[in-house]
């Protein structure tokens, strides 16, 4: 059977019909932290005003989260791992500097703490602005620091970040325990008691089946997309898709380029490694941002191209990727229920495709991963 693909305007009016039904709810976004190594004001809510059009590197701007159909947010209040001095201070300004900014726009933002609170932001128009903490380093090995968190607002903590912790072992990071460590398990069983996400993006597989093991609450993946479509640590396996229905979780996919494009991955994953190492030590926020300028400029022009922001996270793909990739992971992962969205995308920031050629490759993309299901492989 064959189908007359739609013309673009009726794709988009069906997404917008869709979003106003189901908005989105982003699990993960940075803006925390660009506000806070905004060159031209360091943290100043004020000179980054959310109201007009963002810098390119950040992204998120009101218009453009109420013109993409976003019901809400996670805000990242992410601190580097890299280092080991002042990460808990530097979590309390994170959390400060977030929650600060949503209240700086009553009318657009509402802080969240609850599922209730979400709602009730939805029903009223805005856009619900939860927070999420980025890896257990920020603890400083405190159960406590864990509790008072909570207490700040935070409503999920990714338990690595790009390096191994006390807590756990990261994709992309040394073993250290093989997954959790006790401190770890002991972290999880604190956060199902006092309800707080365990988010496993960026962890190692080893990490993420014990924490499907551990919690007695469904998970979350906040940012992370399929590794068998994409081959990067960062990415979820199969064998891990496999096991969210039983646990009730979310998997939510990130289009960050290096993490659904091949090509873009073998630039993205090196230039990352090499960051995490010569940043180690390195806290200042300025300095940071130059070394990872340094190393994009380093990179041969013609494979800066459209990944130049790759440290950045800058979100660029092909949209055949991305589709297939929700949809492995949807089906793997039992369904609409078990699938969101990670990174936010903006429209503007991808390239145009024929979107007949993309329907088409999603749909057999997604009737090969049926037949194979079906045949149990």
């Amino acid at each position: 059977m064959t189908t007359t693909p739609l013309p673009d305007d009726l794709h988009l009016a069906a997404a917008r019909a869709l979003l106003a039904r189901h908005p989105v709810l982003d699990g993960h976004n940075d803006l925390p932290w660009e506000i806070r190594k905004y060159k031209a004001a360091p943290g100043d809510l004020g000179a980054y005003d959310l109201r007009t059009r963002a810098p390119a590197k950040g992204q998120t701007d009101l218009p453009r989260l109420r013109a993409g159909g976003v019901g809400g947010q996670f805000w990242s209040v992410y601190v580097p791992g890299e280092g080991t001095a002042g990460r808990a201070v530097m979590q309390l300004e994170q959390l400060d500097l977030a929650r600060r900014m949503i209240d700086r726009y009553p009318e657009d933002l509402a802080y969240c703490a609850t599922a209730d609170e979400v709602d009730a932001a939805l029903a009223d128009g805005k856009i619900a602005s939860l927070l999420g903490m980025e890896g257990g380093h920020v603890l400083e090995g405190s159960l406590g620091a864990l509790r008072a968190f909570y207490a700040l607002g935070a409503r999920y903590l990714t338990l690595t970040h790009n390096q191994s912790n006390d807590l756990a072992d990261s994709a992309t990071g040394e073993v250290l325990h093989g997954g959790l460590s006790d401190l770890g398990r002991k972290a999880v069983a604190e956060m199902n008691r006092l309800g707080m996400l365990v988010d496993l993006s960026h962890t190692s597989p080893a990490t993420m089946s014990d924490a499907l093991d551990a919690s007695h609450a469904p998970v979350v993946f906040s940012h992370s997309s399929a590794r068998a479509l994409c081959d990067v640590a960062r990415n979820v396996p199969d064998e891990i898709l496999r096991r969210m229905p039983a646990n009730g979780g979310v998997v939510m996919v990130t289009f960050v380029a290096g993490f659904v494009s091949d090509d873009a991955a073998a630039i993205l994953i090196p230039a990352i490694a090499e960051f995490t190492r010569r940043a180690a030590g390195m806290t200042d926020v300025a300095a940071r941002e130059a070394m990872a300028e340094e190393i994009i400029d380093s990179l041969e022009p013609e494979r800066r191209g459209p990944y130049s922001g790759a440290l950045g996270y800058v979100a660029y793909g092909d949209r055949t990727m991305d589709l297939a990739i929700t949809i492995r992971t949807c089906v793997i992962a039992g369904g609409e229920a078990s699938i969101g969205a990670g990174a936010g995308i903006v429209a503007d920031s991808v390239p145009e495709r024929e979107w007949d050629e993309t329907e088409a490759k999603a749909r057999a993309m997604l009737t090969a991963i049926g037949q194979a299901r079906a045949a149990g492989r």
